[in-house]
């Protein structure tokens, strides 16, 4: 009886402890999925604004340059073809626009985006400020205990020179 009760204990710890490695396991396999898709979105991004111009941050003709020093959730540039390429911010996820064939998502659709903000400096013309984009990603994966945040920010400055 004594060592029923005791096998019984012991088991019941072990359980609890298994228990325990698969959440965090289902939660690393959720913060792998963030940090891959987010890391792509981002790399993607940042690859086409370096090598773009006229930023244009926030609404308005986008054709003009437009700083955006206190941040929105639209982003628009001239690409290295000549191409019109918009990144907004719609709903849960981050979606891009090619010359205005409609806008696609770039995030799988298990990464939910809490927000993005672009913040565009030196975009508009008279000043001496080499165009610079910060743009800040908000973003998590799962719900409840496997649940996985992360907060993502990352600055491009376009490689033309703005003499």
């Amino acid at each position: 009886m004594t060592a029923m009760a005791l096998f019984t204990i012991i088991m019941t710890i072990s359980m609890g402890s298994i228990l325990s490695v698969f959440d965090a396991n289902r939660k690393s396999r959720s913060i792998k999925t963030v940090m891959t898709n987010l890391n792509i979105a981002v790399e993607s991004m940042s690859k086409e604004m370096r090598f773009g111009e006229n930023y244009h941050c926030g609404g308005g003709s986008i054709t003009q340059p437009q700083n955006c020093a206190s941040g929105d959730t639209l982003m628009s540039f001239l690409s290295s073809d000549d191409v019109q390429i918009t990144y907004r911010f719609s709903g849960t996820a981050i979606e891009k626009e090619v010359d205005g064939d409609g806008f696609i998502p770039v995030t799988a659709p298990e990464l939910l985006v809490d927000s993005l903000t672009f913040y565009t400096l030196g975009a508009d013309t008279g000043n001496t400020l080499q165009p610079k984009v910060i743009i800040k990603i908000k973003a998590h994966v799962g719900s409840g205990k496997s649940r996985a945040d992360l907060t993502l920010q990352t600055l491009v400055s376009q490689r033309i020179l703005d003499i």
